[in-house]
């Protein structure tokens, strides 16, 4: 009688090194500890006191932990106030395994050096430049400029202008997906116009499905055109990641309620992802100043009330990404 093989250990790539994946408790998987619109570092209009920020962030993730959790994604990418060394110290201080991420985007946040300016009209960076810059920081570690590289990325994340992708955006996303598919890492998509269009760029460089997740799916266009039970039956994740906002864009945490039911009843219960999108500290644009913990303070109560089980919670807050997070364990 033959017996199955073992299934083969997986880990998560933190700033203090790699954890198991079934360590990492509750995650809230698209946050922001210290954001940074660039330029604003040098603006001579704008504080910026390290010791301040550490002592902020600290406390909000102490916050965090006394609420149930264990993992935070920040999901800012290469040059949006990324700080690994001030990560790693708040991970240690705080005891919340932080995830950080590599990738660009929207195409209006890049930087000159991005657009091979020395061109009229500059045409997108090559694909597999970005596929080679998102590479370097998953297998080499994420660069802290001028000084050296640190800990692995854990998360290629990207994102498209909201009028719609532009050529240099869908290079951008092209780039992610070679990343991904070549180093295990998952790609969080921040659509522009088209969820689904988004979608099939990076499928068509061969990603897997399962490690994509699609992101802003709580938006109304998006909620309105069905877009997170399509993407879902495509086998990506979807993440309603601005739960505690309700503005011309988003919808309330009401009909994000009703949202979930009807995706857990569909069967799509292993897809959705939960966050709110918050932001630590702002620097040069407003805050979405919402506690790391609001999915679990506030939003899962909801989900309870609405007579979703246990189970479908702690499937929607632990295992799904955990999944989506998870590489295979170096031998």
């Amino acid at each position: 009688m033959s017996s199955a093989a073992p299934a083969e250990p997986t880990t998560v790539h933190t700033v203090l090194g790699p954890v198991p994946a079934d360590e990492l408790g509750v995650v809230a998987v698209h946050e922001a500890l210290l954001s940074v619109l660039p330029g604003a570092q040098h603006a001579h209009d704008i504080d910026f006191d390290r010791a301040e920020i550490f002592t902020t962030l600290l406390t909000k993730l102490r916050d965090f932990r006394a609420a149930g959790g264990g993992t935070l994604v920040d999901s800012t990418g290469m040059f949006h106030g990324r700080d690994v060394p001030m990560y790693e110290n708040l991970s240690r201080a705080s005891g919340v395994h932080i995830v950080a991420s590599t990738g660009l985007g929207p195409e209006n946040l890049l930087g000159g050096y991005f657009l091979t300016p020395e061109t009229t009209p500059p045409p997108p960076w090559p694909a597999e430049k970005f596929a080679d810059l998102f590479t370097e920081e998953i297998t080499d570690g994420m660069v802290v400029p001028r000084v050296e590289r640190r800990g692995a990325a854990g998360l290629i994340t990207t994102a498209a202008n909201l009028a719609g992708t532009t050529a240099t955006e869908e290079s951008l996303f092209r780039g992610a997906a070679r990343a991904a598919r070549d180093t295990g890492v998952a790609l969080s998509l921040r659509y522009g116009k088209d969820p689904l269009a988004d979608l099939d760029v990076v499928l068509d460089e061969n990603l897997p499905a399962d490690r994509v997740v699609v992101g802003g799916l709580d938006r109304r266009d998006a909620v309105a055109a069905g877009a997170p039970a399509d993407i879902a039956a495509r086998g990506a994740y979807i993440a309603l990641d601005h739960v505690g906002t309700e503005d011309e864009h988003h919808v309330s945490d009401a009909e994000r309620v009703t949202l979930v039911t009807e995706l857990v009843a569909a069967g799509f219960g292993n897809r959705i992802l939960l966050s709110s999108n918050a932001t630590g500290v702002a620097k040069g644009h407003p805050a979405r100043d919402l506690p790391f913990g609001c999915v679990l303070t506030t939003f899962a109560p909801q989900l309870r009330a609405a007579a979703l089980t246990e189970d479908d919670i702690a499937r929607i807050l632990i295992t799904n990404p955990r999944e989506l997070l998870a590489v295979a364990s170096a031998r």
